[in-house]
């Protein structure tokens, strides 16, 4: 073990740390936002909506995310769109992960008592005012969780994005070991360090949730 090496490359990889967060973060705000929308056209009494709710959830599900990032940089310049590799990767898993965050805020949502929702409208309650006081408050704690298991899916996820040269953690690695010839110690400094990003989330999800038990 060469921890001179990985002292020396430390900064270093501190700030493909960043990157990884910085990635994280807009990917989830991204991931979140697709997956309310796929939840809410899954669930839409327009058959239209939810055929295209579950044409979203089905492909981005079916298909691994590593073809959808490869589809999304090198493919799309044929058809017009033209990203670099950052914004490639944040869209890409972004839209890939609200997939999996479409099924889970679905199930959550029905998994609420349909007799509350009877009788919020025998109380005269709109369809959308049932679902906003009755329905997703309680939903809201349900998939606290879950959702936490998605965002750690896809802080280890990040490391596809490697693949299309976005200089995070895993790619960091991939180019110390070019010049140094010591992957263990590389890869075992970017695996500590993404261990620390999951844990620091992991611990955040935990304080979500026992806040919206106690609430």
């Amino acid at each position: 073990m060469d921890f001179e090496l990985i002292l020396r490359v430390y900064p270093f990889f501190l700030e493909a740390a960043w990157v990884t967060i910085e990635l994280s973060i807009l990917t989830t705000i991204l991931g979140l936002t697709c997956g309310a929308l796929g939840a809410a056209a899954r669930m839409s009494r327009s058959m239209v909506l939810r055929a295209i709710g579950a044409t979203y959830v089905s492909i981005f599900r079916g298909t691994p995310a590593l073809i959808q990032l490869f589809i999304l940089y090198f493919g799309g310049p044929q058809i017009g769109i033209q990203l670099d590799a950052f914004e490639a990767g944040v869209i890409g898993l972004g839209v890939n992960i609200g997939a999996y965050m479409a099924e889970t805020m679905r199930g959550a949502i029905q998994s609420v008592d349909k007799g509350q929702t009877e009788a919020a409208r025998t109380l005269g309650m709109s369809r959308w005012e049932t679902m906003r006081k009755v329905v997703l408050p309680q939903a809201m704690r349900m998939m606290i969780r879950p959702l936490g298991v998605n965002i750690n899916a896809l802080i280890k996820g990040t490391a596809l994005v490697a693949a299309i040269s976005v200089i995070e953690l895993t790619y960091t690695a991939q180019r110390y070991i070019g010049s140094t010839y010591k992957p263990f110690e590389m890869f075992l400094l970017s695996g500590a360090l993404y261990m620390v990003i999951i844990y620091v989330v992991g611990q955040g999800v935990a304080w979500l949730d026992r806040r919206a038990r106690i609430t």
